[in-house]
């Protein structure tokens, strides 16, 4: 009797935790629709921006600046809650066999306290938990890229290198971001050339933080998409292993029932006969 009874605590205890898993892996799927209606527009808008400097530098190609050094730094999305599987430890491995001495500003708090002795992580910044919560988020990068910057003892260009996981697939994106994008500053020369409200240098420095700015947001989009879509496929197969577990312990429970009420009626045969 009591270690039936122990079966059906636990199997209470599974129930309870099931429907946990089930309303966090509801909550994820929430998400991955909010962003679905963003993600696009933002690529778009950062393609929109490639295209206007690739026009520009065409024109403007002692401008671009690309091989010049710079004061390059690594930006890590990592996940700000767990049960998303080994998503911050493969962005920590790949930065450390893409760029192991470069400087890195750690977004997420889960890979941040993995990373909590590294002498390389000169800025720890909570990540975001939803959607609303990235242009916050995003506002603090910016400070603390500009913070870091400010204190470098050669006054170079920026070159944040960002490296976060692509939704809908287990791959990576790692790169230096830079108006002109991959491609080739010196751009076939068509028709007349920009006409500009602005000294060219000046456009570029404003360009330049525009197209940063959008090109984060990209990053703090992509990455919370693949967090959200990990934690469903996470919790997708935890609910599984519940269900496959709590199959296996009614099975036993309906076994000791059985067990119970065979030795039940044989009590009851035995004191018949005493009787008789």
């Amino acid at each position: 009797m009591s270690k039936r009874r122990d079966l059906e605590r636990h199997l209470h205890s599974l129930h309870e935790i099931k429907n946990i898993m089930n309303a966090m892996k509801n909550l994820a799927l929430m998400e991955t629709h909010k962003l679905a209606r963003v993600l696009p527009a933002q690529h778009r808008m950062v393609a929109d921006i490639e295209s206007a400097a690739l026009d520009f530098f065409a024109y403007h190609p002692g401008l671009a600046s690309r091989d010049e050094p710079a004061n390059e730094i690594s930006i890590l999305f990592g996940s700000e809650r767990g049960f998303c599987g080994d998503f911050n430890e493969t962005i920590a491995q790949l930065a450390d066999a893409q760029a192991p001495t470069t400087p890195r500003i750690i977004i997420g708090t889960r890979l941040g306290d993995r990373m909590s002795d590294d002498a390389r992580v000169v800025a720890r910044i909570a990540g975001p938990s939803v959607l609303e919560e990235v242009e916050v988020v995003l506002l603090g990068l910016m400070e603390a890229l500009d913070t870091w910057h400010s204190a470098q003892p050669a006054r170079r260009a920026l070159r944040p290198t960002v490296l976060y996981h692509r939704p809908d697939s287990h791959d990576i994106k790692m790169s230096s971001l830079h108006p002109s994008g991959s491609k080739a500053v010196e751009a076939a020369i068509v028709g007349f050339p920009p006409r500009l409200n602005l000294t060219p240098e000046t456009f570029v420095a404003r360009l330049t933080e525009h197209y940063l700015f959008a090109a984060l947001c990209i990053g703090f989009y992509d990455s919370l998409m693949a967090e959200n879509q990990r934690r469903m496929q996470h919790m997708e197969f935890a609910v599984q292993r519940i269900e496959q577990d709590a199959e296996k312990l009614r099975l036993q429970r309906n076994s000791l029932r059985q067990e119970e009420i065979t030795e039940e009626i044989e009590v009851i045969m035995l004191s018949l006969l005493r009787v008789q």
